[in-house]
């Protein structure tokens, strides 16, 4: 009656003791560390190991440890203070040309990361975490708007057979269109205020040009910033998303502002790297018609521009870009099979693919490169004070022959490392900024509460679950004992899957687990009351023990269900905080119902299963 098969009990002792392996990472703590990552992608070599080991030891600190991992260089340090003396000395020593962000690594023992066992991240208000501060380039937004009318006004001016003498961008600000007559200025001006309303048109005469100078309307232009603004928040949400930060802070702060917490990150170095990189791709054809090295000696044709390859090459290609990365849906990276060297295969829309189509196949035979457009933030030292100067990075690629009408797919080669690969497909597949960012602060929070609240916290939780436990142990004795250890299974279970999922705890988490305790110990106590119920009618210990479980079963089956459901709906419409309540609530329910039910049946039928019992501790 009161017995499990060997098999049952096989698999609620692994389950516990994974759940146990799984959890143990947590009780290791963290050191504080630097993390040094390439700008550039490279691989990070025995030479700047030394490197850094030779200046931590100019400066006179001593780390804990350097690993070197895939993509980046951690140095482990005692305190926080060896940690913040040496960022500075080795941001110095290695220049502009690495990535050195400061970083809590975990202390677990190598034998768990062997197994893949890692601790759960703690979120800003429990541990703290990374605070950007980002500033979008306004100023960039307008400048990209008026671009995007130059090349449409240009293309609609050709078509009515317009003849204008230049256009492009005025110096003092928006588009200047130069006419040789007044009377085609005249029809120009309808044209465009007919099909460009946005578009405030002003004439100017020199005595011998027609100059039409057009404006951003305010409203226009408002409206451009605003929609700029809630892309790139789009777009950084895709990218922290790739980054698999949880419950992450992303919030427009005034006209031209996005407030970014990384609560619990681990890659910090990273974060900042994906976050900031404010890079695209365009697709233009190579100009075979002129002369590259006339371009080089400062004088390019018109319709052209001047680009470089990675390795200094120049390339004259044309103005007209006929894709750009604003049209790639997906992307992943991988390796070509022909060449065995690291590419990236790109997924685009309709409209991109129609209009891909119809610009390649055209051009078959002919060489197109495809440039890739970052821009850098970089501090420089300026009579005594760090200013910030942002430097766009405009090269080549990848400069390929057209063998075939291009379509929805196709890969682009070039690149010199598989991480630079993974790197480009990631910001291709969470989308283009619609305007550069700059990071204007970027901070470690330390845990919002308070250090003496957090520890004020933890003593209250640790004590109310040891009063909960003796209250057990006295009331429902030995049977109270084992309902003890279901419970304190069940936290670890809890936060055993916290750490495989890689969640992140917050003070709202915490207490969606004090809350499953709570209905743990209450499935406990139905269950014991209905077997003092059993005893009290007459029933034999055995038929009481089969009977409190059975028969309660149901209604703890209920309550558990009912609560399950408003968790997952919460999970489905919260944000933030919300979520970290629904997920350690939900994960809480399901732990509980295996530690209270079958858990502490297992232990009862393995004590009293096969004895004769005439009284019960209960």
């Amino acid at each position: 009656m009161n017995q499990y098969p060997l098999w049952a009990y096989l698999l609620i002792l692994a389950v516990s003791v994974a759940g146990s392996v799984y959890a143990l990472p947590n009780v290791f703590g963290e050191d504080p560390a630097l993390q040094i990552t390439s700008s550039r992608g490279t691989e990070l070599d025995q030479a700047l190991e030394e490197k850094v080991k030779n200046t931590l030891a100019q400066a006179h600190i001593e780390p804990k440890a350097l690993q070197r991992a895939e993509g980046h260089l951690l140095v482990r340090f005692a305190d926080t203070d060896q940690q913040a003396s040496a960022k500075d000395a080795v941001a110095e020593a290695l220049g502009p040309g690495y990535v050195v962000a400061l970083n809590l690594a975990p202390s677990t023992p190598g034998w768990l990361r062997s197994l893949g066992a890692q601790p759960m991240f703690l979120g800003l208000d429990l541990r703290g975490g990374v605070h950007f501060l980002l500033e979008v380039d306004m100023d960039a937004v307008r400048k990209q708007t008026e671009e995007r009318f130059v090349s449409d006004l240009r293309a609609r001016l050709r078509e009515q057979k317009l003849r204008y003498r230049t256009i492009g961008l005025n110096k003092a600000g928006g588009i200047l269109v130069r006419f040789k007559e007044s009377e085609i200025r005249s029809k120009a001006e309808r044209l465009i205020k007919d099909e460009n309303p946005e578009l405030e048109a002003k004439e100017e005469d020199d005595g011998e040009e027609y100059a039409l100078v057009l404006t951003l309307s305010e409203q226009y232009l408002r409206e451009v910033r605003r929609f700029a603004l809630q892309q790139n928040i789009t777009t950084l949400r895709n990218r922290v998303n790739e980054l698999g930060v949880a419950e992450p802070v992303i919030q427009q702060q005034g006209e031209n502002r996005v407030v970014v917490q990384l609560p619990g990150v681990q890659d910090t170095a990273r974060a900042k790297e994906i976050l900031g990189a404010a890079a695209t791709l365009e697709f233009r054809m190579v100009d075979e018609e002129h002369d590259v090295q006339r371009a080089v000696g400062g004088k390019a044709p018109l319709g052209a521009k001047l680009y470089h390859e990675r390795n200094g090459n120049p390339v004259l290609l044309k103005q007209e870009v006929m894709l750009t990365g604003e049209s790639v849906i997906d992307a992943a990276s991988g390796i070509e099979q022909q060449s065995g060297s690291p590419a990236v295969f790109v997924t685009l829309d309709s409209k991109g693919a129609r209009r891909f189509a119809d610009l390649t196949r055209d051009q078959v035979g002919r060489p197109m490169a495809v440039v890739f457009i970052e821009t850098k933030v970089e501090t420089r030292q300026q009579g005594g004070e760090a200013v910030k100067v942002k430097r766009r990075v405009e090269e080549v690629i990848n400069t390929a022959t057209i063998r075939e009408q291009l379509g929805k797919r196709f890969q682009i080669e070039g690149l010199s490392s598989t991480r630079e690969a993974r790197d480009l497909a990631l910001l291709l597949r969470a989308g283009a900024l619609a305007a550069p960012i700059d990071i204007a602060e970027e901070r470690t929070v330390g845990p919002s509460l308070g250090r003496e609240n957090i520890d004020q916290g933890y003593k209250s939780a640790l004590v109310g679950f040891a009063a909960v436990l003796i209250f057990m142990g006295v009331y429902y004795k030995f049977f109270g004992l084992i309902a003890d250890f279901a419970l304190v299974m069940n936290a670890v279970f809890v936060i055993a899957l916290l750490s495989l999922l890689q969640a992140t705890l917050t003070l709202p988490g915490i207490a969606g687990i004090v809350l499953s305790v709570g209905m743990s110990v209450d499935a406990n106590v139905l269950i014991f009351e209905r077997i003092r119920e059993e005893l009290r009618s007459g029933n034999t210990p055995q038929a009481s023990i089969h009977a409190g479980y059975e028969k309660a079963f149901g209604t703890i089956a209920d309550s558990n269900i009912t609560t399950l459901i408003a968790a997952l709906v919460l999970f489905g419409l919260g944000t933030g905080p919300i979520k970290g309540f629904a997920i350690t609530l939900s994960l809480g329910i399901v732990t509980s119902m295996f530690t209270a039910i079958t858990g502490t049946r297992a232990i009862v039928n393995l004590i009293y299963g096969k004895r004769r019992v005439t009284k019960l501790p209960v």
